[in-house]
Parts: structure tokens; sequence; C-alpha cells
């Protein structure tokens, strides 16, 4: 089935589709809306991809104008203030398509995304490359404008199945719990039994014999002892359990999060992430342990007392079953709104997580701006939200069970007007009255703690969805099944590489670029114009959009992401340590490794007299993000790290930034030593430190504008002679 059968159009979206595909000889993938003329003015206009073609018209009943679109056309996604405009341009001709207010703009982004798959020869469809609002089953919007899984529309028998590879390596033990279950639910039905022979036989029986009411006792208390003993394996044994299949389950969805890339990662807060490896899996963790042994017990206990109040008495039986089918209709229509109420509380409570991670991520911003206050404000914001939703689930169960209490108590209270009766006829004897009343009340415990399963099932299900939603998660970067583990020797070649983290921008356009092995490369340029990206794309955290990016004269998607990045070495702008010692960060780079190993990074990067200063040496604590240790301090512990692991390609993105003059002169020289026999790329705002570069590249929006020595280029009096003379200047306004 296509797509388009599946999204949720509106009435003229869906008659406009029709007539497109009619016309077109082929289904329409994408139909979307534009709202605006070139001249600014409002129109209800329509437009569809279908074939190989876009087809509009300004009104549903205008009519068609189609665009061929042909090999190579570029397509752009262009935002002004307030309006957005698809602009194509092909053979040099340029036009704008198509422009609309800011309520379709994610239209229009989805739109040029299939344009440009359209143009560069490839199948286009609706999925999995739009993004969704929206969920195609029901039109609803997903959690958070976006998504993949809809809460109104999950399958959830689907999602209880999806746990059984988690809970069967526990089988066993599981199998034994409830064994253990059915003998506590046995020996639960015969206590009354017993209760009834001790009152008519021997407490209710003058002259009874001693023997046979002590053995009675004696019973009871096996029978205590027995079920005490039963509860406690099966509660030490659910323990253990449970815990394993928590440890399951975490271990899947933390392997899942480092298998995805970059971009997938960063489509979520930490703060979500962090919910779902700890609150989310802890609750279907309760779930499986709790809430599904716990049904087994209690259908074993409802089924066994029913039986017995059936051969007691069925018509009392079926007075006390009338309340039933009343108490779980009223659960049943109010759950679609505690089922909304407990998304919402997931929702806040995942915002609270990622507001309290950016705030001790960035606690030194907060005491620098002296913003405590706001944040405080912040923080109590959120967590009221959380409380008010948390107050209506609360007020919403509470005015539930009591109703629920109130008509299994007329049940009961019916019960025992009858029995009543029947004891002062003399129909009924107060040791039988005692063992039916004891049945009654076991009966309504399963029946009040069904009560229960919707809220649980509610709490469980929300967690769940979240859980396989991001195990079910697709990697947008993928190894080959036939990806190699070769070494390489440096040679990086950019084949007409264009790429952009969203698929309608491009921040790299039309890169071709070769780099020999031992060359060191200058990537130079303005902010924004795609120095940073180059490297990401040679480190794989990304793969391009079009074109094709090779290491040693292979597709760089034919080697394993783990055997390229192994052998890459990087210094980025943004230095990260680890909250451990010196030493480990260091070592970070090659497990393994001997502390010999470690000293020779540490002092070819001039790292070693800092850190012999410290009062532990290289068994410092860092502290949280290294924040114990100087900007430079840290720069260097990254660059002996970057040293350890003897790469052959080394990336330094501005590696020398948060060096003073002295302490940059002493990297540099160890940087030149490191990067003899090695590919090395190197970024830098500061042109000084890339004059030994083999070469320099000078980027400008998105595109290579020129590339050579730093004599070349000078003599050339272009962009890079412009950004060293600006250099010049400041520094001499700096000396003034």
């Amino acid at each position: 089935m296509s797509d388009t059968s599946q999204t949720p159009y509106t009435p003229a979206e869906a008659a406009f589709a029709a007539r497109v595909s009619k016309e077109a000889g082929a289904e329409a993938v994408f139909v979307f809306a534009y709202n605006l003329t070139f001249d600014n003015a409002y129109t209800d206009g329509l437009a569809a991809i279908a074939g190989s073609a876009l087809y509009c018209a300004p009104s549903p009943d205008s009519a068609l104008e189609k665009l061929d679109v042909p090999a190579g056309a570029e397509f752009r996604y262009v935002q002004s203030v307030g309006c957005a405009s698809i602009e194509y341009e092909s053979e040099g001709a340029a036009a704008e398509l198509l422009r609309t207010d800011m309520r379709h703009a994610r239209a229009f982004q989805n739109a040029v995304m299939l344009l440009r798959a359209l143009s560069e020869g490839r199948t286009v469809s609706a999925e999995p490359s739009v993004s969704r609002t929206r969920c195609p089953k029901c039109g609803r919007p997903f959690p958070r404008g976006g998504g993949t899984v809809c809460p109104h529309c999950v399958d959830r028998k689907k999602l209880l199945r999806r746990l059984w590879p988690f809970a069967k390596p526990s089988l066993k033990p599981l199998l034994v719990a409830v064994l253990l279950f059915f003998a506590v639910s046995a020996l639960d039905v015969l206590m009354p039994v017993l209760n009834r022979i001790l009152i008519d036989d021997y407490i209710n029986k003058p002259g009874a014999p001693t023997s046979g009411f002590f053995a009675v006792i004696a019973a009871i208390a096996a029978v205590l002892f027995s079920s005490a003993l039963f509860s406690i394996i099966r509660s030490v044994l659910m323990v253990k359990t449970g815990n394993k299949i928590i440890v399951r389950v975490r271990e899947a969805v933390y392997a899942k999060v480092q298998q995805l890339s970059l971009a997938g990662i960063t489509r979520h807060t930490a703060g979500d992430l962090i919910t779902r490896i700890t609150n989310d899996t802890k609750v279907m963790r309760d779930f499986v342990v709790d809430t599904t042994v716990d049904l087994i017990q209690m259908l074993l206990l409802f089924v066994s007392v029913v039986g017995v109040l059936f051969a007691m008495d069925w018509v009392l039986t079926l007075m006390i079953l009338i309340p039933m089918p009343l108490v779980m209709l009223i659960f049943y229509a109010c759950r679609r709104r505690m089922n909304l109420l407990y998304r919402k509380q997931w929702q806040s409570e995942s915002a609270v997580n990622t507001l309290l991670h950016d705030v001790f991520s960035g606690i030194r911003v907060v005491k620098v701006f002296g913003t405590e206050k706001r944040e405080e404000e912040r923080f109590d914001k959120a967590a009221r939200r959380v409380a008010d939703i948390s107050q209506k689930n609360e007020t919403t169960w509470n005015l539930l069970m009591p109703l629920a209490n109130f008509l299994m108590g007329i049940g009961e209270y019916a019960v025992l007007l009858f029995v009543g009766a029947k004891v002062i006829e003399g129909e009924m004897t107060l040791g039988a009255l005692s063992q039916f009343l004891t049945y009654v009340g076991m009966l309504y415990g399963p029946i009040r703690w069904a009560a229960f399963i919707p809220r649980r099932l509610t709490h469980a299900m929300t967690s769940m969805a979240k859980i396989f939603e991001l195990l079910d998660e697709e990697p947008d970067i993928r190894d080959l099944p036939e990806a190699c583990e070769d070494e390489i020797c440096g040679n990086i070649e950019f084949d007409n590489v264009s790429f952009g983290y969203n698929d309608y921008e491009y921040v790299l356009k039309n890169i071709s670029l070769r780099i020999e092995n031992g060359e060191m490369i200058g990537v130079v340029g303005r902010s924004g114009v795609g120095k940073s990206t180059m490297i990401n794309l040679i480190m794989r955290l990304y793969d391009v959009n079009r074109g094709v990016l090779r290491i040693d004269g292979r597709d760089i998607r034919s080697y394993s992401q783990h055997a390229l990045r192994e052998r890459i070495g990087v210094v980025l702008q943004e230095t990260y340590l680890f909250k451990g010692t010196i030493y480990s960060n260091i070592a970070y780079a090659r497990p393994g490794c001997g502390f010999e190993d470690v000293l020779r990074a540490s002092r070819l990067a001039n790292a070693h007299q800092f850190v012999m200063k410290q009062p532990d040496a290289y068994d410092s604590i860092v502290g949280e993000q290294g924040h114990t240790l100087s900007g430079g301090e840290r720069q260097r512990v990254a660059i002996a790290r970057a040293v350890l692991r003897d790469p052959r390609i080394l990336i330094l993105d501005e590696a020398t930034a948060a060096l003073d003059t002295e302490t940059e002169k002493l990297i540099q020289d160890a940087i030149n030593s490191l990067t003899q026999g090695r590919t090395t790329i190197a970024i830098a705002h500061r042109l000084s430190t890339l004059r030994n570069a083999t070469r320099l590249v000078v980027l400008e929006k998105g595109s290579i504008e020129e590339s050579g020595t730093h004599e070349e280029l000078m003599q050339r009096h272009g962009r890079y002679y412009g950004l060293v003379m600006a250099q010049r200047q400041m520094s001499k306004m700096i000396r003034k």
C-alpha cells in the first residue's frame, strides 16, 4: 500500500491526490498545501508529487500546472521573515515555484527532500524520508510533535508479546513462582475450611475432644507457616528475576542508543533518553514481575473461591458477582481519560529530567550570569506541571475507587443480610457463616485488585511504547553486510559531495577534494561554512547526501564504522573529559595500553608537567566534564588522548584554541612531529597555526572557493588573503 492511502489528508487534499494520480498515471506520494501567491496574497493552493513531476493548483478546482523534474535540477527550501518558498534551478535558470506562510513550512521542507531525490534519479515515497507530525492511522499529532508511536493506536497485544524475549531467559524461576502461587492459593482456600471445622466441631460444641481441637489448631498453624514460607521464597525469587529482567531491558536500550547515529541521538533530549533507560525500564520490570505474576495469583484465587462458593450456595454467589460488570464498565468508560493523563504525566516528567540535565550540565553558565532565581522559577513551573497532572491522575482514580468499593460493598451487605437470616433460622452454622464470609472477602480481593489493572496497564503501556519506539528506531548510519575492517593508509577523496543536516538544506555543496596520505590540509573559512561538517563526514558521523566520499579509493561506507573510527584520532573544538582520573581519560583512546604509553603521549602533548603538579598526578580526579582543569589543560589531555590513538588520520578541530601563546608554540611543535606520516585535517580560525599545512582549503557558502599553499593564496589576494589581513589588523589593534 502506498503511503498516500495511510496519510491523514483533509478531504480537499485527498480529492486533489486522486485527481493528480489520475492525471499522472502514478500515485501521488506526497500532497501538501501552500497559501501565498508571489505577491503575498492569500490563496488555497495545493501541490502534489507524482511520478517524476510536481503538480500544483492555486485552488482545488483550478487547472493543474505541471513541472517535470529534470535530472540534476537543484531544489532549495528558502525561509524568509514570516514565509517560506521552494526555489528551483536548472541549466542556469532559477525560479521560485511555491510560497507559503510558516504554517506549511514543514510540508515544504519534506517536498524539497522528495524533489531532490527525484532529480537524483531515486525512487521516492513519503516513508521514511518524510518527517511526520501526525499518526498516519488516526491523524492525531505525535507526542512532542514527532515520533513513530501513536499512543492512541499502539497495539497493546503486540507490546505484551514483545516482552517475551526479555522474560524468556527467566522462564524457569517464573514457572517456579507460578507453582508457588498455586500452593499459596490452595492454602488460602483451605484456611476457611479449617476455621469452620474449628468453630462448628470444637468451639461451638461443648464436650468436644481436646485432642481434635489441638490437631485443628496445629493444622492451621502449619498452613499459616507454609503459606508464609512459600510467600517469602516467591518474593525473593521474583526480586532476583525482576532485577535480571530490568538489566536486560536497560542493556538493550543503552546498546541501541550507542548504535544510533549522531543525528539519531540528537533527535532526542538527554532527559528523554535518561527517562527511558531508568524510569521506563523500571515500570516495565514492575509490570512483568509484579502485575503479570500477581494477575496469575489473583486469577487462581478468584477461580478457586468462585468454585467453592458455587458449591456452597450458587444463588448467593451470583448475588456477590452482580456488581462486577458495573464496576468494570465504569473503569472501561474512564480508560481514555486515564490514558491521556498518564501520557501527559510521562511527557512532563521527561521535561523535568531534561531541564535538570541542562541546568546541571551548564551550572557554570547559571552561576556566571546569576540566573539561579530564574532557573528556580523554571524548575518550579515544570515541577508544578508534573504535580498538577499527577493530582488529576490521583483525583480521577480516587473518585473511581470509592464508587467501585461502594458497589462491591452493596453485594457484601446483601450477602450478609441473607446468610445472617439463615444463621438465625438455623439453616447455617456459625462456622459455615465464617467460612462463607471469608470466601466473600477473598473473592472481593481479586476484584478490587483488578480495578487497579487499567491504571497499571496504562502506565506500563506508555513506558513500553516509548522503550520499543527507541528499540525500533533505525540507525541513519549502518554498516553494509560486506563491510571490511582493512587497514587504511589515509588517502581521502571528496567526489562532488553535497550534504545537509536537513535534507532540504545543504551545508556542503559539490565538494571535490583529494587529500594524499601524509598531507596536512588546513580548512579555513568563516563560521558556519561547513568546516566541522567536513570532518564529521570523514569520521562517518553522517553519510553524504550526494556524491561519494572515499578512503584509500574505496567508498567510506565499505568500511565498518568501528574499524574506520579506530584509525582516526580527533581533538574536537569542544573538549570533553569523562569524570574520572587524568590517566583514564588519556587511556580512553586505547584500552589496555600501558602506563609508559600514556606517559609518552602526555609528554608529546606537553601535558606531563601540569599533570605532575596535580595532587595525585595521573590519578587526580578531573571532576564533571573536567571542570577541575583549565581550558588549556583539558585541551592538552585531549591532544594526549589523540596521540595515544596513533591514528592514520588525525583531525584537529581548533586544537589550540584554548591555549595561551607560549603553550600554543609547544603544542604546535608537538603536533608538527605528530603529523609526520599521517594524513591531517586541521581547522583553525587562527590562521597562523596553519602555516605549515601542505595545502589550505578555503570554504565559502559550503563550497571550495580557494585551494593552495599559504604563499600561493596570499599572492592571489582572494578570500584567504582577506582573512589573513583582517586577523593581522585585529592583532595590531589588540597590541595597541
